[in-house]
Formats: structure tokens, sequence, C-alpha cells
């Protein structure tokens, strides 16, 4: 997590895109239990060994609506498997409070709730960016979410 990993003297900003940001102590669950957090729409029950996957039947509405229907199968295919131990796990350090902070807002998202993604980054009083897009607009909206990755890299 990049709240986590920020700490780092190697990292001089953090661009959360679409992104949860928890402050120390907190979990991603707490987060997505904290009352601004959709449905969690899709999303398969963890396996025996503890591994999330989105349902490939949903993967499309719940994560990748704007991507073409080809795109968002192959993505649903290929998708990585999310361990239920990071959404349980408390951060320990929180970057974004003493590091310059930008986020994106993906208005659209069905995996993280635009209002929970302000909200979380307004605490961290990061510089934002509202683009319309799903969870992937990392890859619809690649050129401006190049161009805020850019700008921290600059500043």
């Amino acid at each position: 997590m990049i709240s986590q990993a920020g700490v780092s003297d190697k990292v001089a900003a953090l661009v959360y895109v679409a992104a949860f940001v928890p402050d120390q102590g907190e979990t991603v669950i707490s987060l997505i239990q904290s009352g601004r957090q959709l449905p969690v729409n899709g999303i398969l029950p963890p396996d025996e060994k503890g591994i999330l996957y989105f349902d490939k039947s949903k993967f499309s509405e719940c994560f990748a609506a704007e991507q073409s229907p080809d795109k968002a199968a192959f993505m649903a295919d290929s998708q990585q498997p999310i361990a239920v131990k990071s959404f349980l796990t408390p951060l320990t350090q929180a970057a974004w409070k003493s590091k310059p902070s930008y986020a994106i807002v993906a208005t659209e998202d069905k995996s993280i709730h635009p209002d929970l993604e302000r909200t979380m980054y307004k605490r961290a009083n990061a510089k934002v960016t509202e683009l319309k897009g799903s969870h992937t607009l990392y890859m619809s909206q690649a050129k401006a979410v190049t161009e805020v990755i850019e700008k921290a890299a600059k500043e």
C-alpha cells in the first residue's frame, strides 16, 4: 500500500489513483465499513487460502465499466488475487502525513465510493483531481493520470 511504502526516503510524493488512504492504525476494512462505501459488488468470498477475486460476471460493471467487453473479460481472466489480510492489517505509518500527496477521484468508481475517496483525500490534504471513469481510469484516462503523476514528480 502506497501509504505504508511511501515512508521510504526514496519517495518524494504520493499519488493515489482511486485508492484507499488509511491512517496509522486503520485498516481498509474499517474504511469500507465506515458507511461511506458502496456495497462490495462483485467480490467473491475468500477461498481456502484467504484470497479474494472479482466475480468475472460482474467485473466489467463493478471494476472496469468503461473498458471494452473484450478488454474487461481479459482483465477478469488475468486479475491478480487480493489477500484478505491486506484488508485486515492495520497501517503502521501514514506517509501522507509527512509527504506531499496527490489524488485522483474516479467519479464513477464502483469499487471505492467516490465520496469515500474524497473524504480520505481531504484528510490526507492531497491535491485532488476528479476524472470521469471507473476504477480503471488509469487506463481510460491515462493521459490525465500521467499529468497528475508528472506534476507530483516535479513539485
